[in-house]
Formats: C-alpha cells, structure tokens, sequence
C-alpha cells in the first residue's frame, strides 16, 4: 500500500503533511503507558517525549550526560507539572552505555509500552565510534539494534501481562533511497577510503527501515503482541544538519526553500501518531511518511537483505562483546 498527495492533502489515516504531534494525539489517553525516547534532549525527540507527557505517559529520557537530560525534565515539568519523567544516562554510539542504559530502566520500571529510536546524526566526517564502528551506522542503526534486544523481553512480557501492544517505532528518512544497501558490509562499513558522509547516513537510513521489518518477522513468528515499525518524519531544520557543508549556491537555495520544510511539531506527528493513535495498534513491518503508511524502495523491502542485515548487526555486537571480557 502506497499514499501520495499534494502536502496540503490529508491521507487515509486523517492527517498529513502539516498535522502536528498533538493533533495526532488528540483525545487519546497515555496514562497507563511507559515510553522510551531516545534522543529526546532536542528537535523532534524532544517534541515527542512533550506530546507524550502531554498525554500522560511515563517517559524515559535516554541522555547523553545527566545535566542535558535533567534540562529537559525540568522543562517538561514546568509546563506539566505532573509529568512522569525519568532521566537515565545514555550514548547510544556506545554498546557499553546501552546495555548500562538498559540494565538501570529494567531495574527501576516495571513496564515498557513505546520504544522509540529516534536519535541519530547525519552526514558527518568519518569517524569512529567508542567502538570502532563508523559513528553513522554506530549511532543510527547498531546502538538502536542493541538497545531494542535488550528491551525486547519486558516489552513483550508487559504486553502479555496488560493485554496493550508494544509499540517499537525506528525513525529513518527518505534518504534510504540513496543506498542500495551494497555497503552494508563488515568489510565497507569502515573503510575510510570509500567514506562519502551521506551515502553513509542514507545506508543507516535504510537499516532503520530493515531492523523494523526483520524485528515483526521474527516477533509475528513468536506471536508477540509488540509491533516494529518505520517513518519518514521529513525534511526539518534541526540541529541534525550542522556536519552539513553547505556551498554557497546550495545555501542560498536552501534559504528559499526552507519556508516549506516541517516545523519540529509536525516532525513529531508521526511519531507520536505511530507511537499512540488506535489506528496502528495491528500495524506492523510498514513504512509511513506524513502519517500515512507508504512505500520505502525495494532494497528496504528485500528480505535478503534484511537477514544480512541482521547477521552482521549481532555479529558486530557479539564480536564486541567478547572483547570487553
């Protein structure tokens, strides 16, 4: 299934290009849910762990120092002042720090409703991360992978126990139509020489898309009440774009057109929708973009290559982790 309109159109589900994160949520309650947001401490993370506050829901906030994290919170209770928010430490780039994160949230939370893997950067300089993984692919795709095996059990388990589904929302771009998925590869990921800064943002695009369709394979085969899921949330001028080196043509082209990108809360629709709306409960495995389910290219949708995927992605993890001990 596939939806396209003019973006002041509205699609099947009721909303579109210019809906906001709390016109989506409208009227929906959130208070028996707990949520994980990473990369809440800004942009569209940020926006999303609000609405989902707004709501209700008890939201976790995945920080990379407490003090950002606590910011945050304090923000939130300021305008909510009975919030439920919790700020835990994490640097999803570091395997080390994800499974400390998820070892001090299974400790001190009883449930887990929403995950949503939303932080990530883009386009940046090559560089490797703490674990000597290019920092792109490290950031977007393998902590996130991580992170979500870790938390996989208590999401089903609270599923089980409330009889509410889990909800695993990974937040890609359309700028998976850029990788054809031939460098996601142990051999290709770090090799500096065949580095291009967007090409390697537009690979860890499309893992975020191939993650959420092997992880419903697997969790339909189970049986698991917990969907996976992934979104477009759209072009935003967020702090997501500082890496970019913009010549000045470009730059001048950008400042015309930059009217038309989203604002950050209608970034955040589709997440809070995909996260929260009744519509998507049964919803598993697709790709949406303005709230609306969508198709992704043919390369997100091979299960080929989201089996490799997966392969090399716990390969990396336990090779990891066997050099930790």
């Amino acid at each position: 299934m596939g939806w396209w309109s003019w973006p002041w159109s509205k699609g099947p589900s009721g909303y579109g290009y210019f809906s906001t994160a709390e016109e989506v949520t409208q009227g929906i309650d959130a208070s028996n849910l707990t949520a994980i947001v990473t990369g809440a401490t800004n942009g569209i993370g940020k926006e999303t762990a609000r609405v989902l506050a707004l709501r209700g829901a008890k939201v976790i906030i995945p920080a990379r120092s407490l003090e950002s994290g606590m910011k945050v919170k304090e923000s939130l209770l300021e305008q909510y002042p009975d919030s439920k928010l919790q700020v835990l430490e994490m640097d999803v780039s570091s395997l080390d720090s994800v499974r400390n994160f998820a070892k001090s949230f299974n400790s001190s939370n009883k449930h887990l409703n929403i995950l949503i893997n939303n932080a990530g950067i883009m386009a940046c300089p090559f560089q490797l991360s703490k674990d000597g993984i290019e920092l792109q692919f490290a950031t977007n795709h393998l902590g996130h992978f991580l992170l979500t095996n870790l938390l996989l059990e208590k999401m089903k388990l609270t599923a089980k126990q409330t009889g509410i589904k889990g909800r695993i929302v990974n937040v890609s771009s359309s700028a998976h139509r850029r990788s054809d998925g031939s460098r996601l590869d142990l051999e290709k990921l770090n090799d500096q020489s065949r580095y291009k800064p967007f090409s390697a943002y537009s690979d860890s695009k499309l893992a975020n898309i191939l993650h959420a369709n092997k992880l419903t394979r697997r969790l339909q085969e189970e049986g698991s009440l917990v969907t996976a899921n992934s979104v477009h949330p759209g072009v935003i001028p967020t702090n997501i774009v500082r890496y970019l080196d913009l010549k000045a043509p470009v730059s001048v082209l950008l400042g015309l057109v930059k009217p038309f990108f989203k604002n950050i809360p209608q970034g955040a629709a589709i997440t809070c929708y995909l996260a929260l709306h009744p519509k998507v409960k049964d919803v598993s495995g697709k790709y949406f973009k303005n709230s609306n389910e969508t198709l992704p290219t043919k390369y997100a949708r091979d299960t080929d290559l989201e089996n490799h995927l997966w392969n090399i992605s716990q390969s990396l993890v336990d090779q990891i982790s066997r050099g930790r001990k």
